[in-house]
């Protein structure tokens, strides 16, 4: 038998994914399974969007070029000066294959063996895998349910970092716990990102949906960081286009952007035919974002509520993405999520969710909580929460719990 490499076998799992076959197992007996355990929204793709691949005018689908093609990096550069960040050039654009390349870029631009990432906690999943594929060590910042995951000082980034320090890595606003970075928090991060000489890698995938009468604040609102920042961007969740696989690595410093581009160069290039639809899908687009958000502010209200009405369950209320964290009354969520899917339906039906454990340093954190998506429509969430109810009520008396 052939040697796996050591990275190999510490690549940590997917919280998210891991589930699959279980699913797949449960879909080949007839079983229904509604999906809260992934990030993919049953809205609709932007019709431009659809309507630009299907009229393709293309003799031959060439390589894109190693930076993204320049119309798709003119949409962008477009899209970021309406959020007034008039500085911008087509040059400070990386296209990459979704938001995952544009932070494996980021974080193998900055990082060698046995350095640093400080991430606040508990963060996407696979900022795990990232770090992990080069040996990077994260470094946690905790928060907790009970103050519905409100970050500690900011000050206490400051006493974790170390001469391995090389980012501090968030989301804003957040996966999977939906928290919103206030302006005063980041100021006091690009302070001591400054101070110390380290960079901020901002992941802003979520941008748009934002509720409560609220909006993001970008790292690039500080533009004292312009050698000290890394902004890490998407379409899939925008747009509702996860397939398409593009995503953008953005920032002001050039030695940043000209070391990404070797990783890019020799990765060859970003997916053509998703280019080709996203820059169509940021023609027109303000109606769109506007209505999804609408939607999702709907699904947010209605999910949170029916959990916070099941015995035993705690769920605080996401402030953007389109995530919640919910504490079951159950030891092991990972044990929970796997019975759902091999022992439990309920007229043909069961539910899928993503334990928590794979998205904090230490997994016995989220040992009893679950990420669940409100990316599906009222009706299958409102039906989503009556198999959960049901079932934990059957996992109790079963369990003995």
């Amino acid at each position: 038998m052939p040697k796996i490499s050591h990275r190999a076998e510490n690549m940590p799992a997917s919280p998210v994914r891991k589930l699959v076959p279980y699913a797949l197992q449960a879909k080949q007996k007839g079983i229904k399974v509604y999906h809260l355990n992934i990030g993919q929204p049953d809205i609709e793709t932007p019709q431009t969007a659809l309507d630009a691949v299907k009229n393709i005018d293309l003799k031959v689908l060439e390589y894109a070029l190693s930076e993204g093609n320049l119309d798709y990096r003119t949409a962008l550069k477009d899209y970021y000066h309406s959020l007034g960040f008039t500085d911008l050039t087509t040059d400070n654009f990386i296209v990459t294959n979704g938001g995952s390349e544009a932070l494996n870029f980021a974080i193998s631009t900055l990082c060698d063996d046995g350095d640093e990432v400080i991430i606040p906690e508990p963060y996407y999943a696979n900022y795990n895998g990232f770090t992990n594929a080069i040996n990077v060590k994260v470094v946690a910042i905790p928060s907790t349910i009970d103050t519905g995951f409100a970050l500690p000082p900011i000050e206490e980034f400051e006493k974790k970092i170390t001469d391995k320090t090389r980012a501090i890595l968030i989301c804003n606003p957040g996966n999977p716990s939906g928290y919103l970075y206030t302006r005063e928090e980041l100021q006091k991060l690009a302070e001591i990102a400054l101070k110390h000489d380290i960079v901020v890698i901002s992941d802003e995938v979520y941008r748009e949906y934002v509720y409560d009468g609220k909006h993001q604040v970008s790292m690039f609102d500080f533009p004292e960081l312009a050698e000290n920042c890394i902004i890490v961007d998407s379409e899939s969740k925008r747009y509702s286009m996860c397939g398409a696989r593009i995503g953008s690595m953005i920032t002001r410093s050039k030695k940043i952007h000209d070391a990404a581009m070797l990783f890019a160069q020799a990765r060859l290039s970003p997916v053509l035919l998703g280019q080709i639809a996203a820059a169509a899908a940021h023609h027109d687009d303000e109606a769109y974002i506007r209505e999804v958000r609408e939607e999702y502010t709907h699904r947010r209200n209605l999910l949170v509520d029916l959990l916070n009405g099941i015995p035993g369950v705690i769920c605080p209320k996401p402030k953007g993405a389109f995530y919640c964290v919910a504490e079951l009354p159950v030891e092991d969520t990972d044990v929970f999520a796997q019975w759902l899917l091999e022992h439990y339906s309920h007229n043909g039906e069961t539910v899928m969710v993503a334990p928590m454990s794979g998205f904090y340093s230490n997994p016995e954190l989220g040992k009893k909580q679950v990420r669940i998506a409100y990316v599906l429509k009222e009706e299958d969430l409102r039906r989503s929460v009556e198999l959960l109810n049901d079932a934990l009520q059957k996992y109790k008396i079963e369990f003995n719990l």
